[in-house]
């Protein structure tokens, strides 16, 4: 088993992989998150042509999202039972991003074509949602699967967040803009012209996108790899001793999931209404985009290299959240007590006032804190593999990350219900607001709650869960040298 694997070997079992490969892979879930983009304004499609009102549209999502995570169990069993000539994970990204294209088309050019019956329509969207997110959850259990075979070395394992930060803060930046760029050219987000275009966009980058990742993982997407470096029996009880045993996935999945309800809770709408309704020109929101995402970035790449390489995962994390914490606070009371009007130059442009200033130097400090929170969970997910490793002799990658994924899906699920919930308490019962939509103080409220109040609730459950996170850089080094003696052992019976 010394063919051109052992390139990759160092001392005590530590693998490592060039860094370009580590960038390629993490554009497997930046291609979902081009999908998770685009079903942001699914609310909007079924309001517009299947006659569903804000409060039901957002339960749809809620549904959807329960629905995905639901399937999780199953798919990660699958996952770790698959190992043919095509890997363990290659084909769950292949198979799941097809899905995804196939599906996502049908829901946006097929159901408005339907008989003018809202129920009908509804019926016909609900059926083939349950089977894009069956794909949905094939292509991204991959992304955490993955982790622990891409590499095991404690320096480079973070670097994927760095790239995971880099790419999503620009297709984030990016599909922003032509979000807005698209409805101006239609006129409203409720239009086929606009879905249509929007689809195009989303299913051609992220095919190309997943070919970049299974090129990248292809060398080590082989059982020389895997754990203990030889096939274990794993069967469906052992997701319940997994999730009651290992204490690590435990605490990340509290603080992962409280995460991300609070970044789902900023939903496009809620991006819609602090510049299209309170600072009167939603195109602003790309512009300042455009001047937060690279320093953001910068920040970020910073963040993750130093603080998860130099004190590890978790102390990095740490630190992310209580930083979000402050800045987000920071936003909240500029929005609120500031005046957003300020932004406008009076031509359609930006306007450098105090406002504008404020809000770039805070949010590029909010972009960096985040991704550090964020970004970092992904790799920590590995280290939970490996914990497992050490504790049981059981490499399950992808019952780790499923389990991961049920319930951070589970409870995130709820986000849409709450921003629906809190927009129809404001009168926007049968819609969510768009950029038409009348001022309110009630609205201004909810909308920055839901941009910032949320996500500095969704950190200070971060700082709680990692008090309780065994996996320190010293316990990972620990835990790496005991494996390394459980594979070494493996591959001489």
């Amino acid at each position: 088993m010394k063919n051109d694997t052992s390139k990759y070997y160092g001392e005590n079992g530590v693998h490592r992989v060039p860094l370009w490969r580590i960038g390629g892979f993490a554009l497997n879930n930046t291609a979902t998150n081009l999908y998770l983009f685009l079903m942001n304004y699914v609310a909007y499609y079924l309001g517009g042509f299947a006659g569903v009102a804000t409060v039901t549209a957002s339960s749809f999502t809620m549904m959807m999202r329960i629905w995905d995570g639901v399937t999780d169990p199953f798919i990660g069993f699958v996952v770790d039972k698959t190992n043919g000539k095509f890997g363990k994970n290659r084909p769950f990204m292949v198979v799941g991003n097809i899905i995804l294209c196939v599906m996502s088309f049908i829901m946006f050019h097929v159901t408005h074509h339907l008989p003018d019956n809202n129920a009908l329509r509804f019926g016909f969207f609900i059926v083939i949602a349950a089977i894009y997110y069956i794909g949905y959850t094939f292509q991204c259990v991959v992304t955490k699967s993955a982790q622990s075979c891409l590499t095991n070395d404690p320096k480079q394992r973070p670097l994927f967040a760095v790239f995971d930060g880099i790419y999503n803060t620009f297709l984030f930046t990016g599909v922003a803009i032509i979000a807005a760029q698209l409805t101006q050219k239609h006129g409203a987000v409720t239009t086929t012209g606009f879905f249509h275009d929007l689809w195009l966009f989303t299913a051609i980058l992220s095919a190309i996108f997943t070919a970049i990742a299974v090129f990248s993982i292809s060398p080590k997407d082989r059982s020389e790899f895997f754990g203990t470096g030889k096939a274990i029996k794993v069967g469906l009880k052992d997701y319940w001793e997994t999730l009651k045993g290992n204490r690590a996935i435990q605490m990340l999945v509290v603080s992962a999931s409280t995460d991300k309800l609070a970044a789902s809770a900023k939903t496009s709408a809620v991006t819609i209404v602090l510049f299209g309704v309170i600072a009167g020109n939603y195109a602003l929101n790309g512009i300042l985009t455009g001047f937060t995402s690279v320093p953001g970035t910068i920040l970020l790449i910073f963040g993750v290299a130093g603080l998860a390489t130099t004190l590890g995962q978790r102390k990095a994390m740490l630190i992310g959240s209580w930083g979000e914490i402050i800045v987000c606070a920071l936003l909240g009371i500029l929005w609120i007590f500031g005046d957003p009007t300020s932004l406008n130059n009076g031509n359609g442009g930006l306007h450098f006032g105090y406002f504008a200033i404020l809000y770039i130097v805070l949010t590029v400090l909010q972009t960096g804190f985040q991704g550090v929170a964020g970004n970092i969970v992904i790799p920590m997910t590995a280290d939970c593999a490996d914990y497992e490793v050490y504790r049981t002799g059981k490499y399950v990658p992808g019952m780790m990350g499923t389990l991961f994924s049920f319930v951070d899906k589970i409870i995130s699920s709820l986000a849409p219900m709450i921003a629906g919930l809190m927009f129809a308490a404001v009168g926007f019962k049968d819609a969510l607001p768009d950029v038409d939509a009348p001022y309110s103080t009630s609205l201004h409220y909810v909308a920055v709650f839901l941009a910032y109040g949320m996500i500095i609730l969704g950190c200070l459950c971060n700082v709680v869960a990692l008090k309780f996170y065994p996996l320190t850089k010293e316990k990972m080094k620990s835990i790496q040298a005991e494996v390394a003696a459980i594979k070494a052992k493996a591959m001489q019976e």
